[in-house]
C-alpha cells in the first residue's frame, strides 16, 4: 500500500500534467524516500519505447520533491517550490522500456537551512538504471527577498 497514491500525488509535488514523473510515494523515513513510476508510451520523455535520460533526472528530482512535500502534507500545508541546485556523479546505466516500473530511492546525505544534498538511485527490479547526487533548494514560504 502506498503512502500517497497516484490520484493524490499532486498533493505533495508542485508539478502538473504532462510533467508528472512519479506515480506513488511508497516509503518515507528519515533515511529513505521511495517513489515509483510506470513508464507509459504517452510519457513526454519516451522515445522509441524507452524512457530517456532527461525523464530519469526529472523522476529523481520529483522523488526528492515528494520527500519534502510529504512533510508539508502531514502539517496540512501547501508544499513549497523546490529547485535543482546542482547535479553531480550522474550515471545513466540503462533506459527503461515502456511498461517497466522505476523505483527511485532518495537518501538524504546532509541538510543545511533550505538546501538538501541527496543521493538518488533508480531501479527497474534489481537493476540500477540511474544514480546521482543532487542538491535541492526549497523556496520556503515567506523567505522571499522582500520579506521582513
Amino acid at each position: 500500500m502506498s503512502l500517497v497514491a497516484k490520484e493524490n500525488i499532486t498533493s505533495i509535488i508542485p508539478q502538473r500534467s504532462p510533467i508528472i514523473m512519479i506515480d506513488t510515494l511508497e516509503v518515507q523515513t528519515e533515511a529513505l524516500t521511495q517513489c515509483t513510476l510506470e513508464v507509459r508510451a504517452d510519457n513526454i520523455f519516451v522515445e522509441q519505447n524507452r524512457f530517456q535520460a532527461p525523464g530519469l533526472v526529472e523522476n529523481i528530482a520529483q522523488s526528492a520533491a515528494a520527500r519534502a512535500g510529504y512533510h508539508y502534507l502531514l502539517r496540512e500545508e501547501e508544499p513549497p517550490i523546490g529547485f535543482i541546485g546542482a547535479i553531480s556523479k550522474l550515471m545513466i546505466h540503462d533506459t527503461p522500456a515502456v511498461g517497466q516500473v522505476i523505483t527511485t530511492h532518495i537518501i538524504p546525505k546532509s541538510e543545511v537551512f533550505n538546501i538538501t544534498l541527496i543521493r538518488a538511485e533508480s531501479y527497474v527490479g534489481d537493476h540500477m538504471v540511474a544514480e546521482c547526487e543532487m542538491k535541492i533548494v526549497i523556496n520556503e514560504p515567506n523567505q522571499g527577498p522582500n520579506q521582513d
